[in-house]
């Protein structure tokens, strides 16, 4: 913690706009925020560290509020970013390595679990405050009889909630350390703590259960013993296989997962139930197989579409499990599929390959078996991290050492850690056997990518399922939408009316056949049970209203949604065509949730970024060089002054006659040499490849490289770089290492010329502090540094100076001294470093483009102004978080970062409290709230997402207009997701593209992945995949709106016509004497939903739009139509159902009373009860098919087919079948009706006059709604029939034209410094490497395996 009397800047004043203060961000800023240098400003003078343009301490800040508050809390602190720390070894709850024969896990296992490597926990039901599960409150009813079914077949709550689990909870680091994302760990109980075994569904739990099977906890087995070079020896363990799985199903899981998933569905328990009424004799008034067959229809056509959708994914996991890989066979490397790839097996991994299985690393190309993995895919970082193989393996280069090494390794079991490993190998030499420990540093993760190393050798550990990828992932959930849950919600209360009417209909017979059984004499009813009656009677009109409930409803859903998924998989304009990847749509069951998206939750490197950098500018002796310019921004002469950027041609121009021809030389030099890069050159070709453990100094190297100081050696003690033609060797010194503390790296040469140079690169505040008073070029290279960080560019400030001998001398004894100090030796070379590096001279800064996706920042913009709030959860520094989230938009200037990086529990407590009442206390001003954005760090986060302070951190998070956490891990990521979906009603989007973000993707309502540089994982587990972050655009708000318009519609209508059809056959029951007589024929019953009525709910479901792609894009306002829920609430459900009841009185009572005098024929025959129930049907269908192209937006011919196509289908269907079907004994009530009914005119009349009753009030209140009381998409509606022009673009340009004056008017701005490799142990590194030596035989580097 800082000083609190330090000094008097704003901590929030580098974050606030020039123009006055407002009270509320006052008493934000009155908020102690430790370590927090975006809070602070970062050039503020103390008497520590005074910067020669920065003043006295004394002087007043001109933007800085007057608050006395402010001027209390402002502090002057030594800020550090803790970066990735190297964890220990060994595990403080785990034997040492060497003693596995008494092997104890690092976890604490429940003594519930008995099988704990094959179960998926959910955190959620982990109580923090202590050891066991928290009690469910007891249910009662068909609910609890319901849930205690599920919870003993397997079904736990995680299965048949959207609730998931998340992963295995022993994947955390031990207590007391950090879990590998700077997480503090304290007690594991408190976070960890496994409870009850999981209750996913899985087949094999039902069998165990039914054979009272007990799991065996696999972590009392001790250690797992591998076998080197015996595969026999391995086969016999029983060890799983390379395959891995992200299907739903399996053949034997696909019947009782499909069919729970079905019946869950309230609707078809009730037709279940229907069916089985209907095989009961002398019951059903309708046909016994109708009910029956139409649901048999409906499942078959939902496991069809189900098989079709997760055999997609089978085929994607089989693409996997099919990759090539060499594996050592019989001295020799053969090509094998990964599936194929066991434990024990030796495997060789060539550069830009992905490690095929969780395997120790043997050897390298590389000198002392060194190599670079790319864990993006994993953990989201970036950087690349160096795993080293044991001293006594790093030499088996070839197949044939490799085929001689005997011993056995032991190995800790599966789990789902990703930065904790523990074993040893045991290795059988001249008779005896020697024992070496192993740490995560010879752990090769799957999923993981081999870079900048042409080769590595490895033995298998973990294979499929058992990796520590896949131990991270979780079983593809079963998702439920919003609108699926309020369909099931509102079918129970259209079951209670059923009940209502079937009670009604049931009570009347009974009190019909007892107050008249004189003159219903002729039905001998005398001595019937009355009781027995009533209930007889009710089963009787369970089955004749039964159809309230449309049977077709959901298999006409699953085909509408089948389709509309088919739709956004071919559409063209979200094909990205430099990867060939279309979009895909892998669970269409979720396409309307895509037009309600809240919260969208995105993974940063390879979502939002390319994890591609690239040199775009510098500044030199204050003049601006780049690569690309615009035209507007060339340098001009303006009053005799050059203003402007230079293009690099002019630089090299000017590195030949120009005054700052020197430090230019200078400035190219410090790039070119102080690094930690390693050049890598082809036998046969000049090209130089640079490996390079941070993206942002490789693209700084080959920045030099391009502009004449191209870096072509390195050795030990020397480098070599060639400098516009010339070599030119310079003797390595000393290397002051990064580390996120210092935010710097210093090189110490001894230059061609004789002299001695440091040459330092590093963040800006930290560079500008060191400079020597009277620098010519500080106030324009800071000039050059806030256009720098305007365009979101990465920013580096190099500065230099020469070194005396016999000052070099002084000071490299205080180094070496500091280098082999036993205790603090990290401080005490940091204090060392800080001797040598002051009186710097400034030469100028760098600026690297951390290059986004194409559209990113308009897309998150667009994504914004639809109402939906971004939150980007990454695993890199908060440094490089803020930098993109400014270049992104995700971020703007004039926004104010409540930034939350604590230490301990308590201070993050207090600094998320004080905030979020800081708020609150100004909550009038809701203005201001999309000026705020949150930060916090993954340390900080682990605290939050505790039980007792989770609620205040949402609460604060959904305050901000934007949200961004760093240095997350993966059960990080979920975790925000579940805790947002626990607490807020709203539906979330997760999006990513690696490994880690599977869970955050499987655990939000929507999973999106994005097939990219980062792997296939994230794509084949998300329900749709893009090539692109800007596909997100179009995803939501055109087809998601789309598709939510179109499902509301469809199921609306759906409702809407059952009930103007069979609500009738109630009204007649008052006629009947309540017998249960049925209107229509029981086929004709059946053919109303799967024939005449279907087809234009398909059409509506597929090809209506209510407002086109254009303008929906245009308007991304109109999105919120969908976050609100306008299409498809319980007040639109009721008021459809109403319009129902209203249609079929009127039918019902205007085909009485034409009918009433009516049924006598010409020929003095009486037509009879099935003319008029015909003509009532012939009416009803020509009604619903009228309602249906009253509700149409968009005219085609697949709406002209099904409309009045499927009347005038009806019109020729029934003479037909009317004909015929009584002629072979089926629904003979048909026999000769047609020559009665066609014949008749009060028959045409009715279907004329009817209908248009019907739909008079329909058209009335539509019309009346769309002229005065219009919503926002009928004003769109309009400006799309008339092709109105829109002048908004004349008004955005002049709002963009603000926002740069305020970004001039800003003092300082938020820039992100282009570092991010790991801390320390390069200096190590790099003096490993002897670059001018050639490889061997086996492409191994000689400076290490010819010794």
């Amino acid at each position: 913690m800082g000083d609190v009397n330090g000094s008097g800047n704003s901590k929030y004043g580098v974050g606030a706009p020039m123009a006055s203060r407002n009270p509320f961000l006052d008493q934000l800023e009155a908020v102690d925020v430790s370590d927090d240098p975006y809070m602070s400003s970062p050039y503020s003078a103390t008497e520590e560290n005074a910067s020669p343009y920065s003043g006295s301490a004394s002087d007043p800040d001109p933007y800085a509020s007057s608050s006395p508050q402010i001027q209390n809390i402002a502090q002057a602190q030594s800020t550090t970013y803790p970066g990735s720390t190297q964890l220990p070894t060994y595990n403080t709850h785990s034997t040492l390595a060497t003693g596995l024969d008494s092997y104890q896990p690092y976890y604490y296992p429940s003594s519930y679990d008995q099988f704990a490597d094959e179960n998926v926990y959910d955190i959620s039901d982990v109580s923090l405050a202590g050891h066991g599960r928290p009690k469910l409150p007891p249910q009662s009813g068909v609910s609890g009889f319901y849930g205690r079914m599920k919870q003993r077949l397997g079904f736990g709550p995680k299965y048949s909630e959207m609730d998931l689990p998340l992963t295995d909870t022993r994947s955390q680091a031990p207590m007391g350390t950090t879990d590998g994302r700077n997480a503090f760990v304290t007690d594991p109980y408190d976070s960890y703590k496994e409870t009850e075994p999981s209750r996913e569904f899985d087949i094999r739990n039902i069998f165990n259960k039914l054979l009272r099977r007990k799991r065996v906890d696999s972590t009392t087995k001790g250690p797992r013993i591998i076998y080197l070079n015996d595969a026999p020896s391995n086969s016999g363990n029983g060890y799983l296989d390379n395959h891995i799985s992200t299907t739903k199903y399996n053949v034997a899981t696909f019947l009782p997962k499909f069919l729970f998933e079905q019946f869950s569905k309230y609707a078809n328990l009730f037709f279940l139930f229907t069916c089985i009424i209907q095989q009961v004799p002398n019951v059903s008034p309708t046909n016994r197989w109708t009910t029956i067959l139409t649901l048999g229809i409906v499942l078959s056509v939902s496991a069809v579409k189900e098989s079709i959708e997760d055999l997609k994914r089978r085929n994607a996991d089989n693409d996997l499990n099919n990759a090539p890989v060499l594996v050592l066979n019989n001295g020799v490397f053969e090509t094998r599929k990964w599936v194929n790839v066991s434990v024990g097996d030796i495997v060789r991994v060539e550069s830009e390959e992905s490690i095929p299985a969780d395997m120790i690393l043997l050897a390298s190309s590389e000198p002392e078996g060194l190599c670079y993995i790319e864990t993006a895919n994993l953990d989201g970082e970036t950087n690349l991290k160096i795993k080293q193989a044991l001293p006594e393996t790093a030499t088996l280069v070839s197949p044939a050492e490799l085929s001689r090494l005997k011993g056995r390794i032991k190995s800790e079991q599966p789990n789902s850690s990703l930065y904790t490993y523990e074993g040893t190998i045991m290795m059988e030499t001249l008779g005896n056997e020697k024992e070496v420990p192993l740490n995560p540093d010879q752990l090769l993760l799957r999923g993981a990518t081999l870079r900048n190393t042409p080769w590595v050798h490895g033995v298998v550990v973990f294979t499929g399922h058992e990796t520590k990828l896949m131990r991270n992932a979780t079983a593809a959930p079963i998702k439920r939408t919003a609108v699926e849950h309020m369909v099931n919600l509102q079918i129970i209360f259209l079951f209670a009316i059923l009940i209502t009417l079937a009670v009604i209909s049931a009570a009347g017979n009974v009190l019909k056949t007892t107050l008249a059984s004189q003159t219903l004499s002729y039905l001998y009813l005398a001595g019937t049970n009355k009781l027995g009656l009533f209930f007889s009677d009710l089963l009787t009109n369970w089955v004749l209203f039964s159809n309230l409930v449309p049977i077709s409803l959901f298999v006409t859903v699953e085909i509408v949604k089948y389709y509309q998924a088919f739709l956004i998989s071919s559409d063209l304009d979200m094909y990205y065509a430099a990867t060939d990847t279309p979009t895909i749509c892998r669970t269409s069951s979720l396409v309307e949730e895509l037009g309600q998206v809240e919260y969208i939750f995105s993974d940063k490197t390879g979502t939002l970024t390319r994890n591609v950098m690239e040199f775009k500018q510098c500044s030199i002796a204050g003049i601006c060089y780049g690569d690309e310019i615009s035209e507007d921004k060339r340098a001009t002469e303006i009053d005799g002054q050059m203003v402007g950027i230079f293009d690099f041609r002019t630089l090299l121009d000017n590195l030949d006659s120009h005054p700052t021809k020197e430090v230019i030389h200078e400035f190219l030099t410090l790039i070119a040499t102080c690094h930690t890069v390693i050049p890598e050159r082809k036998p046969d070709d000049d090209q130089i490849k640079y490996q390079a453990a941070s993206p942002d100094e490789g693209a700084l190297v080959e920045g030099a490289a391009k502009l004449g100081y191209r870096f072509t050696t390195r050795r030990p003690k020397s480098i070599t770089i060639n400098e516009l033609g010339t070599n030119a060797e310079y003797e390595l010194l000393n290397i002051c290492e990064f580390n996120s503390t210092r935010k710097r790296m210093s090189a110490i040469f001894r230059c061609p010329d004789g002299r001695i140079r440091l040459y330092c690169k590093g963040a800006d505040t930290v560079i500008l502090e060191r400079l020597s008073p009277g620098n010519p070029y500080v106030e324009a290279t800071m000039q050059h540094l806030e256009e720098y960080a305007g365009d979101g560019l990465r920013t580096l400030c190099l500065a230099m100076r020469a070194i005396s001998d016999a000052e070099y001398a002084e000071w490299s004894a205080i180094y070496d001294r500091a280098a082999t100090t036993v205790t603090n030796r990290s401080e005490e070379l940091d204090k060392a470093a800080d001797l040598i590096e002051k009186d710097l001279f400034l030469l100028g800064a760098t600026a690297i483009e951390d290059k986004l996706q194409d559209g990113v920042p308009d897309t998150i913009h667009t994504l914004q102004t639809a109402g939906i709030k971004i939150w980007v959860l990454t695993g890199d520094r908060q440094e490089t978080a803020i930098n993109i989230g400014l270049s992104c938009k995700l971020l703007s200037e004039d926004m104010s970062l409540l930034v939350v990086n604590e230490e301990s529990k308590e201070d993050a407590q207090n600094n998320i409290k004080n905030k979020l009442s800081a708020i609150k206390g100004q909550s009038a001003e809701t203005q201001l709230l999309d000026t705020l954005a949150l930060i916090i760090d993954g340390r900080s986060l682990g605290f939050a997402l505790e039980k007792d302070l989770e609620k205040d951190f949402l609460d604060l998070a959904v305050m901000c207009k934007a949200v961004i956490c760093c240095r997350v891990s993966p059960l990080q990521k979920a975790l925000v997701v579940k805790l947002v979906k626990k607490h807020l009603n709203a539906i979330l989007l997760a999006i990513g593209d690696g490994a880690n973000d599977v869970s955050m993707i499987q655990a939000a309502h929507i999973g999106v992945g994005i097939s990219g540089m980062e792997g296939m994982q994230a794509a084949r587990s998300a329900d749709v995949s893009i090539g692109q972050f800007k596909y997100l655009r179009k995803l939501l708000l055109v087809h998601g709106a789309w598709s939510y318009q179109r499902l509301s519609k469809v199921i609306l209508y759906s409702f809407y016509k059952n009930i103007t059809l069979y609500m009738t056959q109630f009204w007649y029951v008052f006629q009947n004497a309540f017998s249960g007589q049925v209107i229509y024929e029981s086929w004709t019953i059946t053919f109303y939903n799967v024939f005449f009525t279907v087809a234009p709910p398909f059409v509506l479901g597929v090809f209506d739009q209510f407002i086109n792609a254009r303008l929906l894009d245009r308007y991304p306002q109109l999105y919120q139509l969908g976050q609100k829920g306008t299409f498809f609430n319980v007040r639109s459900f009721w008021a459809w159902i109403l319009n129902g009841f209203y249609h079929s009185i009127i039918l019902y009572v205007g085909a009485e009373l034409t009918y009433r005098n009516s049924l006598k024929d010409t020929d003095g025959l009486v037509a009879g009860h099935w003319v008029w129930g015909t003509a009532l049907y012939t009416a009803c269908i020509l009604t619903v098919l009228g309602k249906a192209a009253l509700i149409t937006n968009m005219w085609t011919k697949y709406t002209v087919i099904s409309i009045p196509g499927s009347f005038l289908f009806w019109l020729i269907f029934f003479p037909i079948y009317g004909t015929v079907a009584p002629m072979v004994n089926v629904s003979i009530e048909f026999y000769g009706v047609l020559p009665h009914l066609y014949s008749s005119l009060p028959f045409w009349a009715m279907c004329l006059i009817l209908p248009m009753l019907c739909l008079i009030r329909d058209f009335t209140w539509k019309y009346a709604r769309r002229m005065y009381f219009p919503k926002s998409y009928h004003h769109v509606q309009e400006i799309q029939k008339y092709n109105i022009a829109d002048y908004r673009p004349r008004m955005e340009q002049f709002q963009k034209a603000i926002r740069k004056v305020r970004q001039v008017q800003r003092m300082r701005k938020q820039r992100g410094f282009a570092f991010s490799q790991a801390d320390e142990g390069q200096s190590r590194i790099i003096r490993a490497y002897d670059t001018s030596q050639g490889r061997g035989r086996f492409g191994e580097m000689k400076t290490l395996h010819s010794k």
